[in-house]
């Protein structure tokens, strides 16, 4: 009889007791065993994906990679004579340049609607606003007046 046998018989002589004992059957926690579905590690980009679809964040985003990209949506002269100011309610307004970029890019609304929801679906951009420069307003100022403004004065 080995070492490890006789101190085990003289344990059992101390302690009684040799009915069998009932196994301890370990706690089964779903998911944290190896090799089961959902264990994998995700990359970086899938698990970002996940929380901005989770948080909602995935129309923001689209919206602001469509308006950091105009260039590759509008092409390179045309967007050097416009600049995209921002999505509000399916509309994206865009300043031109001057009077006439406006209106030849409202004739090209459709193709370059068509390219936006093609390109970026989320940003639920519906249409395009075209709006020319700003003409200046003499409606401020400590001595403005309501009227027809300096129109009245010309004639």
């Amino acid at each position: 009889m080995s070492e490890a046998a006789r101190l085990y018989q003289h344990f059992r002589e101390i302690f009684g007791d040799d009915r069998p004992r009932p196994r301890r059957t370990p706690k089964v926690v779903i998911g944290s065993e190896p090799f089961t579905p959902g264990r994998d590690p995700k990359s970086l980009g899938d698990a970002i994906d996940q929380l901005s679809s989770q948080f909602g964040w995935s129309a923001p985003l689209a919206q602001h990679d469509l308006l950091a990209s105009w260039v590759d949506v509008a092409g390179d002269e045309t967007a050097k004579h416009t600049e995209p100011i921002g999505i509000e309610g399916g509309v994206l307004q865009v300043r031109c340049e001057s009077t006439a970029w406006a209106t030849q890019l409202r004739l090209m609304r459709a193709d370059l609607v068509t390219r936006i929801t093609e390109r970026y679906p989320e940003a639920g951009v519906e249409t395009i606003r075209f709006q020319g420069p700003d003409a200046p307003t003499w409606k401020w100022g400590p001595r403005s007046v309501p009227g027809r403004g300096p129109r009245d004065t010309y004639g």
